[in-house]
Formats: structure tokens, sequence, C-alpha cells
């Protein structure tokens, strides 16, 4: 009986009838593919009219889509570093942009390299030109990343499984010159002023979310030829696109992001799921998929139950926090979601909320915003609109059922005091046991004041900005 079975299998091999048998025991290959400052509503799998998305599309066909995938932080460095580390940013240290996270910080990479994985890492998925720890290879082309990423694999006889990450610059500013969108064409949110400035801004940034797209796809395809079926593809976005209510907010529309997971054999293509999840959780639920726990403690955990259809819950509770970004942003913000009520606490609510858009106001970044203050200066509506932007209650409480864009803040609504009073006790709570110290990461442009003026490429005004609030944080502010 025994040559009788094994003269079988040995045929069935030679036949190719057997991949499940001889891949079962192969660990999985891992491929992350990240965009830079792209909006959930901004993709044609989350509703845009205009966005061309085809590989999301594709991905989606393939695999899972999340509804409700949340950053850690809407700017790079922090939300990047809870990425690598699995830690929300008041653990890892790196709170504001454009900084070190505190020393002794664990990254999960390190994890994948003691697991016998190849890491590489193409394009931006540290923040900046970053050598994370347990890297192999890391080139830095933030865009066409497939043209270093195939000759790799072509010239390096690489044994033993890979995670493969990916970062595209795209959409992050400064947007393309030349638009594949008709500005007269393209829908603008809502939360916009529609100004021809505006339009043509928007339609540069939606020609960049195609061509992250593209890229994308060359990759995508890249990782099925040269994995076969046993890759895991996740595909998400660091925040929001660098709009109003976008990146550096705790609006949906800056810390809600598209998030698509393909992994064949396991996830029955098609699927969405409602499941809530942070980015913490991205490389802790690769882990578990390659079937290792992270042996430490973190603020992520995995969500492969969902990704096999075993669950369709992950996080009952979301939150999020913003502290600023040197000179150009100080504005710091924390935040919880529960169900469908969005609780948000603006730390500096006498400050002004300024950023690299309103005072940069550069070509292909935010020079729409001279064309808003002469709006502004006529139109009520485009008034207040400006108005919302540079000025913010302390407290803002949304219905994200009744009112997903978040504009109409419920705080002084008596019916609705309860349910906040709930959160506003969560978030508290949560923040103190992170060791969060809930302070701006410099002196706050005080509403009191002129909005300040900045000059000498971006610096802060004489005297303004300055006197960074004492922190524990040894990573510095700038």
């Amino acid at each position: 009986m025994k040559l009788i079975f094994a003269s079988t299998q040995v045929f069935l091999l030679i036949f190719g009838l057997l991949p499940r048998i001889t891949h079962a025991e192969d660990p999985v290959n891992l491929v992350v593919f990240l965009s830079d400052d792209l909006g959930r509503l901004d993709t044609s799998i989350h509703g845009s009219v205009d966005a061309k998305t085809p590989t999301m599309e594709r991905l989606a066909a393939d695999g899972m889509v999340f509804e409700n995938a949340y950053v850690a932080s809407p700017s790079c460095c922090p939300n990047r570093y809870s990425f690598l580390t699995g830690l929300m940013p008041a653990r890892h240290g790196a709170h504001p942009n454009h900084t070190k996270p505190k020393e002794g910080t664990k990254y999960l990479t390190t994890l994948l390299k003691e697991m016998g994985y190849r890491v590489a890492s193409f394009g931006k998925v540290g923040h900046g030109r970053m050598h994370f720890p347990g890297g192999d290879h890391f080139s830095f082309q933030p865009e066409d990343m497939h043209e270093n990423v195939i000759p790799y694999f072509e010239k390096n006889d690489i044994e033993g499984p890979v995670c493969l990450l990916v970062g595209d610059r795209r959409p992050h500013v400064s947007w393309s010159v030349e638009s594949t969108y008709d500005p007269d064409e393209v829908t603008l949110p809502s939360f916009l002023i529609d100004t021809p400035e505006t339009r043509e801004h928007w339609a540069r940034y939606l020609t960049d979310v195609s061509g992250m797209d593209t890229e994308m796809g060359l990759i995508y395809d890249f990782a099925k030829e040269k994995f076969g079926s046993n890759f895991i593809f996740l595909f998400t976005s660091d925040h929001g696109g660098q709009w109003p209510r976008g990146k550096w907010n705790l609006y949906d529309y800056g810390a809600r992001v598209p998030m698509i997971v393909v992994w064949p054999g396991h996830i029955e293509p098609g699927t969405r799921t409602d499941a809530m999840t942070s980015w913490v959780d991205l490389l802790p639920t690769l882990i578990d998929a390659a079937g290792r726990d992270v042996p430490w403690e973190i603020d992520g955990k995995s969500f492969k139950p969902v990704l096999l259809g075993e669950s369709d819950q992950h996080r009952d509770r979301i939150f999020t926090t913003h502290t600023g970004d040197a000179a150009m942003n100080i504005f710091p913000i924390r935040s919880v979601r529960i169900g469908k009520y969005k609780y948000i606490h603006n730390l500096c609510p006498d400050a002004y909320h300024t950023n690299h858009s309103d005072r940069y106001r550069k070509d292909g970044a935010g020079a729409y915003w001279n064309s808003w203050d002469a709006a502004a200066k006529q139109d009520p509506e485009a008034a207040g609109i400006v108005e919302r932007y540079y000025k913010r209650e302390e407290f803002e409480f949304f219905d994200l059922e009744k009112d997903p864009l978040e504009l109409n803040n419920l705080a002084g609504n008596p019916e609705y005091a309860g349910k906040m009073e709930e959160l506003k006790q969560e978030l508290a709570t949560w923040a103190k046991a992170q060791g969060d110290e809930l302070q701006p990461h410099r002196e706050p442009y005080s509403v009191r004041e002129p909005i300040p003026v900045f000059e000498n490429g971006g610096k802060a005004p004489k005297g303004k900005g300055k006197g960074r609030v004492k922190s524990k944080n040894k990573g510095g502010s700038e």
C-alpha cells in the first residue's frame, strides 16, 4: 500500500495536481503597497465618480475591501512609525511630524527578519529616506518603483519568504503639472470652495491618484508572477490628502483610508467588511498570517480572523491622534470613534488651525488658497468654510451615519450629551494609559493675534511658534 501511495503521489506531483500540498507548508510571501496622502473617498472603490483607479477595482474583485480602516495619526512620520512598530504615537514617541521614536523602540520588521523573511523596501515606506531595523534592502526612488523591484529579484537568488514593502509618494504634493483630468468636469467635495484654481489643483491631485494606481498594478502583476498564489497583497494609504479636513485632521476625510487585502485561497474574492482596523494592526496581522505572534506588548492586534471570514468585527473603538507639524501646524487633536459616533477633542481651541497648504500656497499644493480668500470676501458661504477651517470648537461630536462628512457638530445638542460624555471619558482614560501628555509641541498661534505669515522657506515668523512645550520625547520637534 505504501508503494502504491508513493507512486501515485509522484505521478500527481509530476502533472502538477498537488499545488496545495506542495505549498501548504511554504511561508506566505507578504507584499504591502502604500500610497501617500490619499483620501478614502477619492477612490473609485469608495464612491468617487471621477477618480480612475482600476487597479483598486482589480484588488477589490480579488480580495477584501475594508470600509472602516483608520490611521493612527494623519501625518506621515507618526503614522508610518506606528505601522513599523505596532504602537500608537504617544508610545513610540514620534508624535509630531518629522520627529524620531523613543530610544529602545522595537520594530516589527526585525521579527520578520528573525522568521527568515527577506525584507525589501522600495520608495517611501518609512518616513523620508529611512533605513528601518530589519530591512535587507532599501531603494528610495519615489515613483516607478517597479523599475527597481523587478531587477532586484532578477539579480538576487533569494531563498525563503519575502516581505516586499513598496511606497509610492503620490498623491503627495506637489501634484503633477500635466493633468489627465478636465478641471471643468471634476466633482469637488462639498466642503471645498469651488473656484477655477481649486478645480485645477483637484484635477492634478486626481492625476497623481491614477498614476499611483497604475504603478500599483505593475507591482501586483509582478507579485502574481513571482509568487504564484502564495502571497498576501495589502494596499492602503498613510492618511487623507493635503486638503482642508484631510491631512493633519481627525475628521474621517483625514483619518479613514482605503484598504484592500488579497490572499488567494484564503480570502473570499469580492468581499467587503465593516470591521474597524487601525494602522497599528497591519504588521501584526501579516506576522500572524505568517505563523507567529508578536512576543512583546504593542497596541496593534491581528485581524486575520476577519480575512479568513471567521469574524466580521475587529475593534469596537478607534483612537486617532495628531499633535502637529513643525511650525506649519500647531494644533493638537485627539479622537475616539465607537460605533457610529465620533468624539473629537481640539486641545488648543484658542489657536488657529493652519498647515502647509494655507501657509505655503505653493503651485501644485495650496496655491488655490488665494482664490479662497477672494471668494470669502464676496460669498458668505465661502467665508464660513474658511472660518471653520481656521477656528475649531474645543469639542466636536458627530453621528457618522447621518453626517458622514462630519459637518454638523452635535457637541452642544443636549440629546447627545450622555453619549458624548461616555466617549469623552473613554478618550481621557485611553490617553492616560498611553502616557499622552496632551500638549502642543510648540507654542500655538493664538486667535487673538493675526494669522502668521511664513517667510524664509517656511520658518516660523519671528517670535511665533517658538518655545517647544516640555516633553519626554527625545526625538526633538523638527
